[in-house]
């Protein structure tokens, strides 16, 4: 998933701020930027002003493996991982906690939000999430991540720090009744 994207289940997803869900059935009604999983889920950016394709970070083959990672990692530890790839304003970490609050469940959401035209990356974590998930651990990842964005390799860094994330934060927990 990526920047202003929510995922619904059988292949619905919410294109952010809109409210709305948009049911895709067919591969060809699919917007400019969507792919489907091998789940059968469908994965789109939102395109906040107009690009051209050699403009955008990934391929439709990547932005599925960045699903999947986040699908797994969410799967794997219970908690909601998103990330947001983009500009963070002049306030970085004012709009990372923005849109952290905007994540439904935020209190065991896991936002990684990276601005590399800034050189900012920060993970942050909601109260539930953030008792299973130590700062230092989120450090690491972040370390890891920002390694491989060193070497121009902005997938692998996001993959390999969202593996780090949900490992850290454990697997999923049951509640006992």
């Amino acid at each position: 998933m990526a920047a202003g994207e929510k995922s619904h289940p059988e292949g619905t997803t919410d294109h952010g701020g809109t409210g709305t869900a948009v049911a895709l059935r067919e591969s060809e009604d699919l917007p400019v930027g969507a792919v489907v999983t091998a789940s059968g889920r469908v994965s789109a950016a939102e395109v906040f002003h107009e690009v051209s394709r050699a403009d955008q970070p990934f391929t439709p083959v990547q932005l599925s493996r960045l699903d999947e990672a986040l699908t797994l990692a969410s799967r794997e530890s219970g908690l909601l991982f998103s990330v947001y790839l983009g500009d963070l304003g002049d306030n970085p970490t004012a709009r990372v906690a923005e849109l952290h609050d905007q994540l439904e469940g935020s209190s065991e959401a896991v936002l990684v939000a990276v601005s590399p035209g800034q050189r900012v990356v920060e993970v942050l974590s909601g109260a539930g999430a953030r008792m299973r998930l130590p700062d230092r651990g989120a450090k690491l990842a972040v370390m890891s991540m920002v390694a491989s964005f060193r070497e121009s390799d902005l997938l692998g860094g996001l993959l390999s720090g969202l593996r780090m994330l949900a490992d850290q934060a454990g697997g999923r927990h049951r509640r006992v009744h």
